[in-house]
C-alpha cells in the first residue's frame, strides 16, 4: 500500500508496518535483502513496491531464507552500503548466526523487528522472546510502544548505528499485530527532513575501497580476538551517549522527546509497574483511573534494552517502595524473565531499593486486559501494606 505523502502539520493513518515501510522508503536505504515471515512481512512487501515504482533507489535482494538474507545485509554493508532487513520470530533464529558477524563485524546494519512468539507451539501472535533470545548478540535493541515511535526510533536508529564512536547494528522493535497491524494517527516527517537529519552514510572502512585494503570475516585467535570483543563493549557504553545526543536532535525537526525511558506519574509513587512496548498504553489508563481512587501508583516504560541503562533506571525506581517489572518472555532461570534480572541486578548495589517481583505476562499473545495491569497494582498494594512478598515470580492470567 503506496502512502501519500502528507503536510507535517497533518496526522496520516497508518499501520505499525506501513508506518515503518514508510520511514524506510524516506531512509532510501542502498541495498535491502529480506526473506518474508509474519507478522513483518508486509513491511518489505510495502517497501518492495516503492523499490519497483522507482520511489527509491534501492537494490532488492529476495533471499532463500532469512540466514540469506542478513549474510547479504552484512555484505552490502562491509562494501559501504546503507544496508537493510526486517524479520520476525523464527525468521530471526534463523539469522541468529549471522547477528554475531553483524555486531562483531561492527556493521551499522538497521533492522526493524516485529516481536512475536516463537515455536514450540507454533504461534503467530506477539511477545518478546524472539528478540530476548538475541539480547547478548551485540546489536542495540530499542523497543516502541505504537506506531509513532515505531515510525521515529527507525529513522533515528539510522544516526545511531552509524554514529562514528557507535558502528554496531540496531534492532527496532514493534509489538506483532498488535501495533504492526493496528491502523493508528501518527505524523511523519517530510521526506527532505528525514534526508537531511540522517545524512549519507560515511563508512570508516569500506570493503571495496581498493586504495585503503581491509579485511572482513578473518580467523582472529587468540592474538587478537579478546581486544576486538572489548572494542564492541566500549561501543556499546558509547551508543548510550548517542542515542540521547540523536533524540535531542530529532527532538528539533520533530517535537518528540525521547530518552533512554519514560515515566508516568512516578515522583510520587508508592508502588510501580516496569513494562515495555504496547502494553504501557493500558497501563496510563489503569493509571489515570487507580489515582482516582487514591492509590499512587506510577509506570516507567523502557525505551532502549540494549545498551542497558542500569545506573539511570535504578536512580528512577530505587526510592518507590514496592515494584513489579512486566516480561512479556520468560528467561526459563527459574529467577524471572530477563527484563527483571537486568533491573533487579542494577539495583544490587544501593542500600535502599524497593521491594521487586516479576510478572510473566501476554506470551503468545494473550490479551493484556485493563483488569489484568489493575490486579498487578492491587497485589503490589498488598505487598506494600503487609510486607509479605509471596511468589517472587507470578505468571498473570495463566491458566493454572
Amino acid at each position: 500500500m503506496a502512502v501519500q505523502r502528507r503536510s507535517p502539520a497533518e496526522s496520516v493513518a497508518m499501520t505499525g508496518n506501513e508506518a515503518v515501510a514508510d520511514a524506510m522508503r524516506q531512509i532510501n536505504p542502498d541495498v535491502v535483502a529480506a526473506y518474508p515471515i509474519t507478522p513483518a512481512t508486509e513491511i518489505v512487501q510495502i517497501f518492495s513496491a516503492y523499490a519497483a515504482d522507482g520511489r527509491v533507489d534501492t537494490e532488492m535482494v529476495l533471499a532463500e531464507s532469512e540466514h540469506s538474507a542478513m549474510s547479504a545485509t552484512i555484505g552490502a554493508s562491509a562494501a559501504g552500503a546503507r544496508a537493510m532487513t526486517a524479520t520476525s520470530s523464527q525468521g530471526l533464529l534463523l539469522m541468529h548466526e549471522m547477528l554475531y558477524v553483524a555486531s562483531g563485524a561492527r556493521q551499522p546494519i538497521v533492522m526493524p523487528v516485529v516481536n512475536r512468539a516463537v515455536s514450540a507451539p507454533l504461534n503467530i501472535h506477539c511477545d518478546h522472546s524472539d528478540t530476548m533470545g538475541s539480547r547478548d548478540a551485540g546489536w542495540i535493541q530499542i523497543y516502541s510502544e505504537n506506531a509513532q515511535e515505531a515510525y521515529d526510533n527507525l529513522i533515528q536508529a539510522i544516526r545511531i548505528a552509524e554514529h562514528p564512536n557507535v558502528q554496531l547494528p540496531c534492532m527496532v522493535m514493534m509489538d506483532g499485530f498488535i501495533i504492526s497491524h493496528g491502523m493508528e494517527n501518527l505524523f511523519t516527517l517530510p521526506d527532505e527532513t528525514v534526508k537531511e537529519f540522517i545524512g549519507e552514510r560515511k563508512p570508516l572502512y569500506p570493503l571495496l575501497d581498493v586504495d585503503n585494503p581491509v579485511t572482513f570475516g578473518p580467523v582472529d585467535f587468540t592474538d587478537f580476538y579478546f581486544e576486538h570483543k572489548r572494542q564492541q563493549f566500549e561501543a556499546m557504553l558509547e551508543a548510550k551517549k548517542a542515542i540521547l545526543e540523536v533524540a535531542a536532535e530529532f527532538e528539533k525537526i520533530s517535537g518528540h522527546r525521547y530518552g533512554l525511558f519514560e515515566t508516568y506519574q512516578l515522583d510520587d509513587a508508592e508502588m510501580a509497574i516496569v513494562v515495555m512496548s504496547s502494553a504501557a498504553g493500558t497501563s496510563r489508563y489503569v493509571i489515570d483511573r487507580l489515582r482516582r481512587q487514591g492509590l499512587k501508583v506510577g509506570m516507567l516504560k523502557p525505551r532502549v534494552f540494549r545498551p542497558f541503562p542500569a545506573e539511570e533506571l535504578a536512580e528512577a525506581l530505587k526510592d518507590i517502595p514496592v515494584v513489579a517489572v512486566m516480561d512479556r518472555s520468560d528467561s526459563f532461570s527459574g529467577q524471572g524473565g530477563p527484563l527483571f534480572a537486568e533491573i533487579r541486578a542494577a539495583l544490587y548495589e544501593y542500600d535502599k531499593r524497593p521491594i521487586m517481583v516479576n510478572y510473566i505476562y501476554g506470551l503468545g499473545g494473550r490479551d493484556v486486559r485493563v483488569e489484568s495491569i489493575e490486579s498487578v497494582y492491587r497485589d503490589l498494594d498488598i505487598i506494600r501494606r503487609t510486607g509479605v512478598v509471596g511468589p517472587r515470580v507470578r505468571h498473570l492470567d495463566v491458566r493454572e
